[in-house]
């Protein structure tokens, strides 16, 4: 008989950070954080710090492949994420290995590190617009990735709206575009799914620790999905919880640091 699961388990499908404030690594701790058993599939592997990225190491997409068929077969996720996937041939194995996949997808699609740093291959986009934002029932770019997957410029909350809805006409449930680069005294989320639109405004914490913020977020709203939550509670308790974890970062590191994934919204923290 199978075994009933004690929590809720999601996965991450991303690239590894060494210095521990993004990738793989912050969606680990952020899974834990909301009280939810988190797994993945590594692909790709950066020598990496709060200065920048010194060096990337692709995983061969057979292996990114088998390590999601591993998970799903065994541990089969209520949630799924991605992040870095470095290249096209690592997006078409993660496409494939999540061939059948029923349960919500994130998709996180990190091209450039907070430090500048890029980190994939642009010739990896095509295979993201054609082949994964199908599957996603969240997409979660901030201004820079927006543009690229819209094809347009995004330099405003009208811009942010028009490229959400490009981004949804090829083929995702749901896009929030994220707003931290825009200019003032708040950040602004924009959410839109084709029926309805919403943006989140807070109010911008005066820092430069915000390392793995895309990651953290974007992982906050999988654990969310992954424990049963609905997809704007969701984002709204992932969007708390990042605000929280920003405000309260430890000051590690001589660059860009870490944020606080011990961070506590108030009790947003579990499911």
């Amino acid at each position: 008989m199978p075994k009933e699961p004690a929590r809720a388990t999601a996965l991450t499908i991303a690239g590894s950070d060494s210095g521990g404030g993004a990738g793989i690594q912050a969606d680990l701790k952020t899974f834990h954080t909301f009280g939810v058993f988190g797994t993945s599939a590594v692909t790709a592997v950066t020598a990496q710090n709060t200065i920048g990225v010194q060096a990337v190491q692709a995983l061969d997409p057979p292996i990114v492949r088998r390590q999601i068929e591993s998970v799903r077969v065994d541990l089969p996720p209520a949630a799924a994420k991605t992040g870095m996937l470095a290249n096209a041939d690592i997006v078409r194995s993660v496409v494939a290995g999540l061939h059948g996949f029923d349960a919500p997808l994130v998709v996180d699609p990190v091209m450039v590190a907070t430090s500048g740093d890029q980190l994939l291959d642009p010739a990896a986009v095509d295979a993201i617009l054609d082949e994964l934002l199908p599957l996603a029932a969240l997409v979660t770019p901030n201004l820079p990735e927006a543009e690229i997957l819209a094809g347009r410029p995004v330099r405003t909350e009208a811009d942010m709206l028009a490229a959400a809805r490009a981004i949804l006409a090829r083929g995702a449930g749901a896009v929030l575009v994220k707003g931290g680069h825009l200019a003032g005294d708040e950040v602004i989320d924009l959410f839109s799914n084709g029926d309805s639109e919403r943006a989140w405004r807070t109010p911008r914490v005066p820092t430069t620790e915000t390392h793995g913020t895309g990651c953290t977020l974007s992982a906050a709203i999988t654990a969310g999905l992954a424990s049963g939550v609905a997809l704007e509670a969701a984002i709204e308790r992932g969007l708390a919880f990042t605000h929280a974890a920003i405000a309260q970062a430890p000051g590690l590191g001589a660059g860009r640091g870490p944020l606080d994934h011990w961070a506590d919204p108030g009790g947003c923290s579990r499911a």
